[in-house]
This record gives structure tokens, C-alpha cells and sequence, in this order.
């Protein structure tokens, strides 16, 4: 018996894409986060829920139809976002779990949590002034425990 990506416990990409339905949902009525996304792209959503199932250790489709990590972190440079709308922005994905049917079991909330806080201070790090993504950086794997390191810029 092997164990399950959280890409195949959350419930594939049909699950993302609940899950950045709901969000965004609530990132637009946010008064925080709304002016940050109020010229998101209609791709945006698919493109989120595209890119977790790639770190939850699903299918590779962000590598190979969107760019990889260069390109998710190249979408953050210049935008200076602030703590309060990373904190936000990790407070409202959390809350979007119940609704959007993710499992709820404290071993999957927990590796789900820890990637939005690692994720979302590493799109903090590179949307600040001067900050420049690696030319070319493996899409980073998230699992029921182990992490990669916490490289800012």
C-alpha cells in the first residue's frame, strides 16, 4: 500500500479548482486583497488550482504548459505586497477549505497550511522592490511533512 500525494488526498484537480473558486470568490469581496486581484486575469483561478496540484505532487502541468516556477514567481515581481495582504491572502485559503470540500482531517490541514504559509512568505519575498526570480528552479514538492527550504528572492 503506497501512500497518497495530497494532490490525490485533497481530490485531484477538481478539488483545486473548488478550492480557488471559493477563494477568489473571497478575494474579490475583500477589501484587503480585491484591489491587489481587481485586474485578475479570467485564467487565474485554473492557473492556481493548476499550479498546487504540481506542489502537492500531482501532474506537472504548470512546468510544462505555464512556465514553472520562474514564471509563477516572475507573475509576483514588482507588485510590493504587504504582510497584511500575505497574511490575508493565507487566512482566506485556509477558510476556503470547508467550503470548497477539501478533506478535513488534521494531517492534511496541517501540510496544506504549512504550504500556503512557506508559499505565500516566498511570493512575499519576491514582490518586493529589487527582488529577482532563479533563472530556472524545479517546482517545489509538498508533502505530509517534509518541506523544502525557505529560500526568500
Amino acid at each position: 500500500m503506497t501512500t497518497p500525494t495530497l494532490y490525490e488526498w485533497a481530490g485531484g484537480h477538481d478539488a483545486l479548482r473548488r478550492l480557488t473558486e471559493v477563494f477568489y470568490d473571497k478575494v474579490l469581496a475583500d477589501p484587503i486583497l480585491a484591489p491587489v486581484f481587481a485586474q485578475m486575469s479570467d485564467q487565474h483561478r485554473e492557473h492556481v488550482a493548476i499550479w498546487l496540484g504540481e506542489v502537492f505532487r500531482g501532474h506537472s502541468r504548470y512546468t510544462d504548459e505555464l512556465g514553472g516556477y520562474s514564471a509563477m514567481l516572475k507573475h509576483h515581481l514588482g507588485l510590493g505586497l504587504t504582510e497584511e495582504q500575505r497574511s490575508r491572502w493565507a487566512a482566506l485559503i485556509a477558510a476556503s477549505a470547508d467550503p470548497a470540500g477539501l478533506p478535513d482531517d488534521p494531517e492534511f490541514r496541517s501540510a496544506f497550511v504549512a504550504y500556503v504559509e512557506w508559499g505565500t512568505r516566498i511570493a512575499l519575498a519576491n514582490s518586493q522592490p529589487g527582488a529577482t526570480p532563479p533563472p530556472k528552479a524545479p517546482v517545489p514538492h509538498w508533502g505530509w511533512g517534509e518541506a523544502p527550504p525557505y529560500r526568500p528572492g
